[in-house]
C-alpha cells in the first residue's frame, strides 16, 4: 500500500515497550512503509513535528504523559491524522474515552499484528491517503491475490487455498523477490505461536508449491540456509 501519489506511507509507532514497538514497526516495514518510533509522549510529539506522519499507532499508557494528551496535541498539529490507539485496558469507558479524544480506532493488548496492519490500511483508505481500488490486489507475474475477496488465480485459473496457505502466500506476495527466512515467516504468518518450529514453514511451503507451481514454471524458490523467495516465473 502506498500513498495516492505513489510514495511510501509514513507511520509513527508510539509505545514504551521496545519489543512490541519493534514488532509493529517490522510488520509495517514489510508493507513497504517508512516507520519511525517513539517511547514516550515528548518524543512522539517531536517526531510528529519533524516528520509529519500519515498515520500513528499510539499506546494510551506512556511513561511521561497520557497517550490521550498526546493524541490531543497530535490533533492540533494535524486535525485529520489517522490514529490507532493501543491499550491494555478493555473497558467500555476506556474505549469511549479514547474515541472521544479523537482516536479513529482502538485495539486492546494483546493483539494480532495482522489485525493492526489491516486496521491501519482501512484508516488510510478512509482518510483518502491511499486509493482503495488497486490496493486490494497483489500481483506477481501471472499470480494474482485479491485481499478483499480472498480469491487467488494464476494465469487466470482459480486456486483454492486454506486460511493458513492464503496468509503465507499473501506474505510472500507482499515481499516479491525478497528472501524471507523461516523465522520471519513464523513471526509474520503464525504470530509467534509455533516457537521456532521451522518445520511447519517447510510443510506449508510444500503445500503452496503443489497448488501454485504444479505443472507450471516455479515461482516459489528455496535458498538453502537463507529462506524462501517468490518471484515471477521465467
Amino acid at each position: 500500500m502506498q500513498r495516492a501519489d505513489g510514495t511510501p506511507i509514513n507511520a509513527l509507532v508510539v509505545d514504551d515497550e521496545p519489543v512490541l514497538a519493534e514488532m509493529v514497526s517490522m510488520a509495517l516495514r514489510y508493507e513497504g512503509w517508512t516507520v519511525s518510533t517513539a517511547g514516550d509522549g515528548a518524543a512522539a510529539l517531536a517526531a510528529a513535528r519533524d516528520n509529519r506522519p500519515d498515520v500513528v499507532v499510539l499506546d494510551v499508557m506512556l511513561p511521561d504523559m497520557s497517550g490521550l494528551d498526546v493524541l490531543l496535541r497530535l490533533r492540533e498539529l494535524n486535525p485529520s491524522l489517522p490514529v490507532l490507539l493501543l491499550t491494555a485496558k478493555d473497558s467500555v469507558e476506556d474505549r469511549i474515552a479514547g474515541l472521544t479524544a479523537g482516536g479513529d480506532d482502538y485495539v486492546t493488548k494483546p493483539f494480532s499484528i495482522e489485525e493492526v496492519v489491516l486496521r491501519l490500511r482501512a484508516l488510510l483508505r478512509r482518510a483518502g491517503i491511499t486509493t482503495g481500488e488497486a490496493d486490494s490486489q497483489l500481483v506477481v507475474g501471472d499470480l494474482v491475490l485479491d485481499e478483499d475477496s480472498h480469491e487467488v488465480t494464476r494465469a487466470g485459473e482459480p486456486i483454492t487455498l486454506t486460511s493458513t496457505e492464503y496468509d503465507l502466500l499473501r506474505f510472500l506476495m507482499r515481499n516479491p523477490k525478497r528472501v524471507l527466512s523461516k523465522a520471519q515467516i513464523l513471526d509474520r504468518v503464525w504470530d509467534y505461536d509455533f516457537g521456532g518450529r521451522s518445520n511447519i514453514v517447510e510443510l506449508y511451503i510444500s503445500y503452496l508449491r503443489k497448488k501454485i507451481d504444479n505443472g507450471r514454471d516455479p515461482m516459489i524458490h528455496t535458498l538453502r540456509g537463507a529462506g524462501y523467495v517468490l518471484k515471477p516465473a521465467g
